[in-house]
């Protein structure tokens, strides 16, 4: 009894039985590999920059310094408060000397405006990547849609040749799975670090509503002891 090998096992072999290496595979893959390959390239370079930035954010985080920032605030030591941050390169200390140098004028919206810009800085690039995950699997199914396509073709060929009909229809078959195969795993392969920046910037986000929030008790525990 014959037993026929698994399809995909066949269409992502060559002839002589030896599996595929990566540029014969994009290869066969089809025109479709290209944008696919631009894709992987913009993902995987946004997703380096941005977790380098995460990393780098991280070992300039001062929180002991913000609590004692908070602390001369509180003693209405403002001005040393704004010295001490200026010494940092934590991003809610860059907020809160931000928004307390611009006190006079509005507190809050100095604050918020401070606030913007830092988490601007977090959620830069990920636009980006949801866009490749997005558009990768999409390519995939646009490789699938060519690749059925051209393996149609071939058997409404009417070729008498049975040997080049086959082999057309491998072809185009192998360049649906190959395309299928790649998109998504582009697309796995960049939920990681899509999920992980976007934990990051809520952390992040956290934090500064952390220090809004301290301060606003500060200043309306200040303004409540003058009204006395």
């Amino acid at each position: 009894m014959i037993t026929a090998p698994l399809p995909l096992a066949i269409l992502l072999t060559n002839p002589d039985g030896s599996p595929m290496t990566s540029m014969e595979l994009f290869k066969h893959g089809g025109p479709i590999m290209w944008p696919i390959i631009v894709v992987s390239f913009l993902l995987i370079t946004v997703a380096i920059e941005r977790v380098l930035f995460i990393i780098r954010e991280n070992r300039r985080r001062e929180p002991e310094l913000v609590d004692k920032m908070l602390e001369k605030v509180e003693t209405n030591d403002v001005d040393g408060a704004v010295e001490l941050g200026k010494k940092s390169q934590d991003y809610v200390a860059r907020i809160l000397v931000y928004a307390l140098t611009h006190k006079e004028h509005s507190l809050g919206n100095a604050f918020t405006r401070a606030a913007s810009q830092e988490m601007q800085r977090f959620s830069q690039g990920l636009p980006t990547l949801d866009t490749c995950i997005t558009a990768a699997p999409l390519l995939g199914l646009l490789g699938t849609v060519t690749g059925m396509m051209g393996t149609f073709a071939a058997l409404n060929s009417g070729s008498g040749d049975i040997g080049s009909a086959a082999t057309k229809i491998t072809g185009g078959v192998a360049e649906a799975l190959i395309a299928t195969m790649c998109g998504l795993a582009i697309a796995i392969m960049g939920l990681l670090p899509f999920n992980y920046l976007n934990a990051r910037s809520e952390e992040a986000r956290h934090d500064i509503e952390d220090a809004s929030n301290s301060l606003e008790i500060i200043i309306n525990k200040a303004a409540g002891a003058k009204s006395r």
